[in-house]
C-alpha cells in the first residue's frame, strides 16, 4: 500500500483529483478541496508531500491524499462511520479539516455540518455519536511532538506538567490553536489526574468552544 508520496503537482482536475509527478510517474490522487492550490503549480521545482490512504475495491484502487497526517487519520475515522464512504469523507474534510471536525464533534455542533452535500440529519447524528470517542484518540496518535509553548501561564510554569497534559497541549497546538488558548483550555479542565489523553483532549476542545 502507498502511505506517502512526495512530488510535483502537474495537473488539477475538476473532479477533485490532482496528478502528482513522482520521479516521472504521475499518480492520480483525490484531495480535499483547498488542501493544494494553484500556487504549488507555479514553481517548476516546487514539491509537496501528501499522506496517502489507499482505498482498494474489486474494480479500482483509488488514492486519497492529505497535507497533514491528522487529516488522513480523521479520514480513516470517518470511513469507520456507517454509511460514510471515501467521497463523503473527503467532502466533510473539505469543509471541516481534522481539528475543526474534532472541535465540532466535541461540542456537538450540528450546524458545522450544514451545507455538506450528502450529510443529512441521520448522517450528522451518526457522525456526532460515532466520532465522539474515536476522533480524539486517532488525532492524538498522529500528533507530532511540538516544543512546549513559551511563555505559559504563570502557575503552569512553576511546576512540571504531567505527560497527559503535555500531550494535550501539543495536540491543540498542532490543531492550530494558539499556545495561550491551549493553556487556557487545559486550566478549564483541571484536575486531570486519572483521565486518559483522549478524554482530556475531548474536554479541552469543548472548553475552547
Amino acid at each position: 500500500m502507498i502511505g506517502r508520496l512526495t512530488g510535483r503537482i502537474v495537473d488539477l482536475a475538476l473532479d477533485g483529483s490532482i496528478v502528482l509527478d513522482v520521479a516521472g510517474v504521475g499518480y492520480e490522487v483525490f484531495v480535499p478541496s483547498g488542501s493544494v492550490g494553484i500556487a504549488e503549480l507555479e514553481g517548476e521545482h516546487a514539491t509537496t508531500t501528501l499522506h496517502i490512504h489507499t482505498h482498494v475495491r474489486e474494480e479500482a484502487i483509488t488514492l486519497y491524499g492529505f497535507a497533514h497526517p491528522m487529516d488522513k487519520a480523521a479520514f480513516r475515522a470517518l470511513l469507520g462511520v456507517s454509511s460514510v464512504g471515501p467521497k463523503l469523507a473527503l467532502s466533510i474534510l473539505s469543509r471541516l479539516p481534522a481539528f475543526q471536525l474534532a472541535d465540532a464533534v466535541a461540542q456537538g455542533n450540528r450546524l458545522a455540518f450544514n451545507g455538506i452535500s450528502g450529510v443529512g440529519k441521520k448522517t450528522r447524528e451518526r457522525l456526532l455519536l460515532d466520532l465522539k470517542d474515536k476522533l480524539p484518540k486517532v488525532l492524538v496518535e498522529h500528533v507530532v511532538t511540538a516544543p512546549q509553548p513559551s511563555p505559559v501561564h504563570e502557575h503552569a510554569s512553576d511546576r512540571e506538567l504531567a505527560h497527559e497534559e503535555r500531550t494535550v497541549l501539543s495536540a491543540l497546538i498542532q490543531m492550530g490553536y494558539r499556545s495561550v488558548e491551549a493553556e487556557r483550555a487545559l486550566d478549564a479542565i483541571r484536575p486531570t489526574q486519572g483521565r486518559s489523553v483522549q478524554e482530556l483532549l475531548r474536554d479541552a476542545l469543548r472548553a475552547l468552544g
